[in-house]
């Protein structure tokens, strides 16, 4: 009898123990309820960052197409430039043939008035290319500035994503030691590195 009263108590504080250990554990849940939320944060942070990566991207290989454009630009450019002076040289070199002439003893003679005045045909028609060629010369130049100012304004935009994606980084990191440590404050420092990063993503996008 003495036994069975020894075994019955044993069994009720047995109970007694593991409803304490049921009651501790669902305490210990209640109380780290809001881990989920991180890792649910940790989830979303990394997606919101891969996006950022991907535009910044976007943004560096803007930066190397345009900056390329420029480059090309400014050769046509700078041909267009040599072949005005190639004409120039050319039309004062008939000018100064057309100058002697004028100035010569038989300026008078039909033949010479008939050179004069091709000479001056000629100069004229150099002109014209002169003006055509410039023209070409400084649309190309007006296309070399605007794909600079392109590839400056990606290449800013590309910075803020940067800064982006460095405060996601630090958000995910803060994110998983308070999800060793389970300090709550650190998923608070996570998010607000988050929504600094979110706010450079949108300034890029603004910019």
């Amino acid at each position: 009898m003495n036994e069975l009263q020894t075994e019955i108590a044993e069994l009720k504080e047995f109970i007694i123990e593991l409803k304490a250990d049921r009651a501790a554990t669902k305490e210990k849940e209640k109380r780290e309820s809001w881990t989920k939320y991180v890792t649910l944060s940790i989830v979303i942070i990394a997606v919101i960052a891969a996006i950022a990566a991907q535009w910044g991207g976007r943004y560096s290989s803007r930066v190397l197409t345009s900056l390329n454009d420029a480059t090309f630009n400014q050769t046509q450019a700078s041909d267009q430039w040599a072949f005005f002076q190639a004409k120039s040289i050319k039309a004062k070199t008939y000018e100064i043939g057309r100058d002697e002439l004028v100035r010569s003893a038989a300026a008078n003679d039909d033949k010479t008035a008939k050179l004069i005045k091709a000479y001056e045909e000629q100069i004229a028609a150099y002109k014209k290319e002169q003006k055509d060629i410039e023209a070409q010369a400084k649309e190309f130049e007006a296309k070399r500035n605007e794909d600079r100012e392109i590839a400056r304004l990606a290449s800013q935009k590309g910075g803020k994503m940067g800064l982006a994606i460095t405060f996601f980084s630090v958000a995910v990191a803060m994110a998983s030691i308070c999800m060793v440590t389970k300090k709550k404050p650190l998923w608070i420092v996570s998010l607000i590195f988050a929504g600094v990063a979110i706010s450079q993503m949108v300034m890029a996008w603004r910019a």
